[in-house]
């Protein structure tokens, strides 16, 4: 969703500026105007002109409800574990594109290894649009939190890195639609 909405802030809130990545507090009563909500984040811009993000366990905040977590397949297998995780990998979107990693070719390989009876350990390698990225641990953090929190994943590594290089050629069609790049 994107959009134009102001909003009156109904509480303090926890952000984190974009690009840079600052944590802050928005206090109760400010105007922030929505730019987008994709992933269950809000993308919002201060009435000083900051972009922020607001994570989307503070969206009463925002007098918004947070999102429904979409559909995942059932089984504890391997294949079906990486199949889920891909799906959350899909709702996870920078805050400033509106494109979600997967489809922004940000992950490099992801990787599920049984360690146990129905458990999993995920290994994940991505990369950021730009090496000085602020967000990139923002992203890190929402990546690890969402396959963590999937059926029959106990163990998750994220790790970052920068070479090859992040390019336009590693979006997908789709995203590449999605931003006009054709």
């Amino acid at each position: 969703m994107y959009g134009n909405e102001s909003i009156v802030l109904q509480r303090d809130v926890n952000m984190v500026q974009i690009p840079d990545g600052t944590p802050g507090v928005l206090p109760k009563g400010h105007i922030v105007t929505l730019y987008q909500q994709l992933g269950g984040n809000f993308t919002v811009t201060t009435e000083r002109g900051y972009m922020v993000r607001i994570a989307a366990v503070d969206a009463d905040a925002l007098g918004k409800e947070p999102a429904i977590a979409g559909q995942i397949a059932h089984g504890l297998d391997a294949e079906t574990v990486e199949q889920n995780v891909w799906e959350v990998l899909k709702t996870i979107y920078d805050p400033e594109i509106p494109v979600n990693v997967a489809d922004l070719g940000l992950i490099y390989s992801c990787r599920v290894i049984p360690i146990a009876e129905g458990q999993h350990r995920v290994e994940i390698i991505m990369t950021l649009t730009a090496p000085g990225c602020g967000m990139g641990p923002i992203l890190q953090q929402d990546i690890e939190a969402g396959v963590k929190s999937l059926p029959g994943v106990a163990e998750v590594g994220v790790e970052v890195v920068f070479d090859p290089p992040w390019s336009r050629e590693m979006m997908s069609e789709v995203a590449k639609l999605q931003l006009g790049m054709f």
